[in-house]
């Protein structure tokens, strides 16, 4: 028993590191609300959940001990405070993953209380006040501290489920104005000028609609969020008080869990302690928005529930009984019986929507109390000369945007306004996303990219005169031809190893702004094929140094001459594809396409190979690569719009963070590519090689 009981610590542990870890991400990224990203409701959490409430759930156990009992009101509180970090995840589930989750969840809950309350009929939570009476020690009624937790256990999952039935609905209220305000922001993107100005003005217009309009952001901000974190506050005061008077120094815990009963209570405490914080602030996250007198008297005053926090209900009590019955009186019965069902969960659902906001005004006066005694406190400072230091009126700052951007703030309610501070600090935390992004530039790549001034090398590495060695025709993609000439280059012998690291971490470097390219303007499955070979061919270049299992550092010891080492490479190409004509697994097919890249690229290399040295050889690819680099780096500016938005609601933050930091990366390799005469391209065909390549080849008069 004793190693089950280090057994629960862990689960415990294991619960606290991701709730710290959210935490962290929070203060990183200047979110005071805390989303959840790494503590969400799934089957993996409930299940280590499990683990570590099997104190409170243990019937076969008499624990008597003052330590046993404030372990099992430990436990307790622990899971009010991982159910008061969990809420916000739910806004992240879709409508089949929230309804196995809360079911999951409301089984445990159940499970936890009913478990609970026969330890209070059956005496095993009790009033432990004849135990170490010798010892002075001021003791506490266990069950009747019990049974507030049981209470605020059930809140909290009555919170949860009124929570996902509104989550539902607000949902698409909220895609709905992200619709109008994406329609808005690309009228704005067409009259900004220069175009990284451009695209900042457009990430920061998303990104205010992706954190306004986050459905996280939407559910902390809701009157039953500021609940849970009352409650969760009074369960950690609760147990915080109630952890004073036990001595885990003496020797008898009562218990078959015995020493580690402590090990328990302590990880747990430390867990409610540190899970408290993000509830506590969310509490006041609702204070984001500009609430007055007459918006708390309208919606709480009057008992106002909104719409869609009982519009899911309202549709489930309209629409038909999905099972066909063959008697019309067992259809009207279980009708009947659906309404009346429905009418009580609509009744239930608003009851626990105004109980909340009713205890949402604690944090809401609270504040509003803090405030009047601050502004009292400056006031007696000024009256009674506590500072004779004249009071300098900060400058105004001209907020020249603060109208442009609070145009794309989304919210559930249209008689609410965000506040200024608040929108400036999701304003801020977009840009200090593209500073930060901004000192960890490309420089490699940037070095790289100098070595060309326009786009010829895309026509150069594969002049269409080549017989293809295959007669499947399969589509052309930006990384392959750059992991070929790549693997011929590392082949070079009489290269400084430093200039042949450098152009390979330049390469590297490039590459994860062509997957950015491919991924966003290239996702047909035809060229997810073809892009799957060259990511799987650079890692073996790169890591190995080999192309298709030969070391390409050693050709030098069977061939000397660049064109020897040319003439190599097509020749083991051709016979790669020919020993592999006939197979069709997805090895072979790997090797093909490899191969038959490397047979076409260095078939059109050796028609003019004839007296080039290496170090010219090295040169010539080199600047073949940064041609074929920069034309595909031109799509830079559509990639950056077209990740600003997605229409998958969960995703949309992601999404805009990985745009904003695209942007602060590429900023200057965007700005060197403007001054480039882009070839006669239709707009449609930038984002194809075989587009630029014929192009290039064949320029229109």
């Amino acid at each position: 028993m004793v190693w089950i009981g280090i057994y629960i610590a862990i689960a415990s542990l294991v619960c606290i590191l991701p709730m710290l870890a959210d935490l962290i991400h929070g203060f990183r990224n200047k979110k005071p609300w805390f989303p959840c990203k790494y503590f969400t409701l799934n089957a993996a959490s409930l299940t280590v959940i499990a683990v570590a409430m099997k104190l409170p759930v243990d019937l076969n156990n008499s624990m008597p001990g003052q330590v046993d009992q404030g372990a099992k009101l430990g436990s307790m509180a622990f899971m009010c405070t991982m159910m008061a970090n969990l809420l916000p995840s739910l806004a992240t589930m879709d409508t089949k993953e929230l309804l196995t989750n809360i079911i999951a969840l409301s089984i445990l809950v159940i499970t936890l209380v009913v478990n609970v309350c026969i330890q209070i009929k059956t005496g095993v939570l009790n009033n432990n006040k004849h135990y170490y009476r010798d010892y002075n020690i001021v003791s506490y009624n266990s069950w009747l501290i019990a049974i507030f937790y049981v209470a605020m256990l059930l809140a909290l999952l009555m919170i949860h489920i009124s929570s996902a039935l509104t989550i539902l609905k607000s949902k698409k209220i909220l895609d709905s104005k992200y619709k109008a305000g994406h329609e808005t922001a690309l009228k704005d993107l067409e009259l900004q000028q220069p175009m990284v100005e451009k695209l900042r003005q457009h990430v920061s217009n998303h990104w205010i609609m992706a954190g306004t309009g986050s459905p996280q952001f939407m559910i902390v901000c809701s009157a039953t969020t500021s609940a849970s974190g009352v409650i969760c506050f009074l369960s950690a005061l609760i147990l915080t008080i109630i952890m004073f008077p036990i001595r885990p120094d003496l020797p008898n815990y009562g218990s078959d869990y015995k020493g580690s009963v402590v090990v328990i209570l302590v990880t747990q405490f430390i867990g409610v302690l540190l899970g408290t914080v993000a509830p506590l602030s969310r509490c006041f996250a609702f204070l984001s928005f500009k609430v007055s007198i007459k918006w708390i008297w309208s919606h709480i005053g009057v008992f106002k529930v909104e719409s869609y926090c009982t519009q899911k209900l309202f549709d489930w009590k309209q629409s038909s009984i999905p099972f066909e019955f063959s008697s019309r009186i067992c259809k009207c019965f279980f009708q009947d019986l659906k309404i009346l069902t429905l009418n009580l969960c609509i009744r239930i659902q608003k009851t626990v929507v105004i109980a909340c906001k009713m205890i949402a005004l604690i944090p809401i006066f609270f504040v509003i109390g803090a405030l009047c005694c601050f502004h009292c406190w400056k006031w007696l400072k000024v009256m009674f000369g506590a500072s004779n230091s004249v009071l300098v009126e900060r400058p105004v700052q001209i907020q020249h945007n603060r109208s442009d951007l609070s145009q794309y703030v989304l919210q559930l309610q249209d008689d609410m306004e965000i506040a200024e501070r608040a929108l400036e600090s999701i304003s801020k935390s977009g840009n200090i996303v593209i500073q930060k992004a901004e000192k960890h530039k490309p420089n490699n790549l940037m070095n790289l990219l100098e070595k060309s001034s326009g786009f010829e090398g895309v026509g150069q590495y594969d002049v269409h005169q080549v017989p293809p060695l295959l007669e499947e025709k399969y589509v052309d993609c930006w990384s392959l031809p750059l992991v070929t000439l790549t693997a011929i280059i590392m082949s070079l012998p009489n290269i400084q190893k430093d200039n042949t690291d450098k152009l390979l971490r330049s390469v590297g470097e490039g590459l994860r702004y062509v997957t950015h390219v491919e991924e966003t303007l290239n996702s047909s499955e035809e060229y997810a094929i073809i892009q799957k070979v060259a990511r799987t061919m650079w890692l073996e270049v790169e890591v190995s140094h080999k192309w298709l299992g030969n070391k390409v550092q050693n050709l030098a010891y069977e061939v000397n001459t660049p064109k020897e080492i040319v003439q190599w490479f097509s020749d083991t190409a051709e016979n790669i594809v020919t020993e592999n004509l006939k197979v069709s697994d997805d090895i072979s097919f790997h090797k093909k396409i490899s191969a038959s890249s490397m047979y076409r690229i260095t078939q059109t290399m050796l028609v003019d190979i004839d007296q080039v040295s290496h170090e010219e050889l090295f040169g010539r690819l080199s600047s073949m690569i940064s041609c074929i680099l920069a034309a595909c780096l031109t799509n830079l500016p559509q990639v950056i719009t077209m990740k600003c938005h997605t229409s998958v609601i969960e995703e949309r933050d992601t999404s805009v963070h990985t745009a904003a930091q695209l942007l602060g990366e590429t900023m200057q390799i965007i700005n060197s590519l403007q001054v480039r005469n882009l070839p006669s391209l239709n707009p449609d065909d930038l984002p194809f090689i075989d587009k630029w390549r014929d192009c290039v080849l064949h320029p229109s008069p």
